[in-house]
């Protein structure tokens, strides 16, 4: 039952973009798109920074700490959950459906990423295999949120 719920919530900018009584193309559609090509070519370029770093054998047990894996511990999940407001965007330039309702969908997974499946899951496998170093990443970079690293 939860699941269909959540599923309701993901649904609820699309349906309001379907609804629009007036779906002309507009600014609200560009910008839609283009917080799309930045979420995922942000999402496609923290895959293969980190692909890259697992590649090279003397990378072996160490953090990547390139490119936007300097910025954020989980730019690839911060990415996913800016690929949700493209959504939102879409619904809002629809018309008279609730902002509020619309994005509960990114709020969501903000939550389920950043609480319950995404990041805890993750950290606690990198804590196993890379220990300190892991430790001193998550000490100096921000968990989600692209932001300088701290000293």
């Amino acid at each position: 039952m939860a699941q269909a719920v959540v599923v309701v919530l993901f649904a609820v900018p699309f349906l309001a973009a379907a609804s629009n009584p007036n779906p002309a193309w507009s600014l609200w559609s560009t910008l839609a798109v283009v917080v799309w090509l930045i979420a995922v070519g942000g999402e496609a370029l923290a895959d293969r920074q980190l692909s890259a770093h697992k590649a090279d054998p003397a990378n072996r047990g160490k953090t990547c700490r390139k490119g936007l894996w300097r910025y954020s511990r989980h730019p690839n999940y911060f990415f996913e959950f800016v690929h949700w407001f493209a959504y939102l965007v879409l619904a809002v330039g629809a018309g008279p459906w609730p902002v509020a309702l619309c994005a509960l969908g990114p709020v969501v997974m903000f939550v389920f990423l950043y609480r319950f499946t995404g990041i805890p899951y993750t950290e606690q496998q990198a804590l196993r295999s890379r220990g300190e170093d892991y430790a001193h990443y998550q000490r100096t970079t921000s968990a989600f949120f692209p932001l300088p690293p701290s000293s």
